[in-house]
């Protein structure tokens, strides 16, 4: 296209003078006429490019669904995992995938930006290059964005070291860990990419809802290892938390955990923020942790245990702060199928169809 452009735009320019009358003169007829015939393979062409960008663009949209589903179907098992599930929850096949896709559609914004480059040099009535670049940079940089958006995600749910495989269950003064994690492997080497956490960015409005602040650093560097392989990953460590004194909780009052929710059901979040940068595409990535429990001595482990399983098993919207202000009830094989993975946790055996049976008795009578 480059090359059928620069030879249009030399014959152009040597053959071509505007404003003399030269129309009795058959050799500059003849120049003209292969002007007019070199012009329509030229914008052929650039409609048959354009024709090819919407065609690659369409396919990326349809495999953005497809890498979004088993992304979905990642979040699931990880979910289960946490609540002790044998779930594959690595991620390094959904990371070369959203990598891949991310590699071919920056390849195509930069060809977009290459063919912008050659509008400026050579335009005409009719360009289809002018109508369409605008149209097509911004459908790009939109699934972009949002393949971006959806490729930022927790790694490491919020733990304890000696949770005893029960993690999202977080005690006050208490180290914990949790890790972070971009699929797209694709960073500019020159922009320092920050990521910060934030306990309770938007709090629900629940009375008596305590409030926390993270203890050591809430912002780190986003390294990518030494290796490419090591993936791009923002990992907090040794974090602690403190409950912040409400100070208008007086002598005698029951303080700041007064309210319709106990705190072995009162969900927190952490949210992680990333400010982005590659190829001129800035944006802020931001990704929360599931809802976790803070508890402030060990008697509370059990109940803050058991809430979390209930919110795991049950709810559509794994994000919902609220969702103990009206707890709805677990239908029994699902629960059973929760306990038998408990079991398997740290048995390494799940708990067989007469088990079940006798904890059902036990339960129901």
């Amino acid at each position: 296209l480059e090359d059928l452009q620069d030879t249009f735009d030399f014959c152009y320019k040597v053959h071509y003078l505007p404003g003399e009358d030269r129309a009795s003169d058959p050799q500059y007829a003849q120049q003209v006429q292969a002007l007019q015939a070199k012009l329509q393979i030229l914008d052929r062409q650039r409609r048959e490019v354009l024709g090819q960008m919407q065609q690659l663009l369409g396919r990326s949209e349809t495999l953005r669904d497809f890498v979004l589903q088993e992304l979905g179907a990642w979040q699931e098992r990880q979910q289960h995992a946490c609540l002790g599930a044998p779930a594959d929850t690595r991620l390094r096949p959904l990371e070369t995938w959203f990598t891949e896709l991310g590699q071919g559609l920056f390849q195509l914004l930069k060809l977009l930006q290459a063919l912008e480059d050659l509008r400026q040099k050579v335009t005409y009535e009719r360009d289809p290059l002018k109508a369409e670049i605008p149209l097509l940079e911004r459908r790009l940089r939109e699934l972009l964005t949002y393949l971006l958006q959806r490729a930022f995600v927790v790694e490491q749910q919020p733990s304890m070291p000696n949770a005893s495989k029960r993690p999202l269950v977080l005690r006050t003064a208490s180290k914990f860990s949790t890790r972070a994690r971009l699929l797209v492997r694709l960073h500019d080497r020159n922009h320092r990419m920050e990521a910060k956490i934030h306990i309770d960015r938007d709090p629900p409005k629940i009375k008596g809802f305590r409030k926390f602040n993270i203890l050591t650093s809430s912002s780190k560097t986003l390294l990518a290892g030494d290796s490419p392989q090591e993936g791009l990953v923002c990992d907090f460590q040794y974090l602690t938390l403190k409950e912040q004194k409400d100070s208008r909780s007086g002598k005698g009052s029951k303080g700041v955990s007064e309210g319709p929710l106990v705190v072995t059901e009162e969900l927190h979040l952490i949210t992680f923020t990333l400010a982005y940068a590659y190829c001129g595409l800035e944006l802020e990535l931001e990704t929360s942790t599931l809802p976790f429990i803070i508890i402030s001595n060990n008697n509370q482990l059990s109940s803050a245990w058991a809430s979390i399983l209930w919110i795991n098993m049950l709810s559509r919207n794994p994000r919902d702060q609220q969702f103990f202000s009206t707890p709805p009830p677990a239908p029994w094989p699902q629960l059973a199928e929760v306990l038998s993975w408990q079991f398997e946790s740290v048995a390494e055996r799940g708990l067989s169809r007469d088990h079940l049976l006798m904890l059902a008795e036990k339960l129901f009578g």
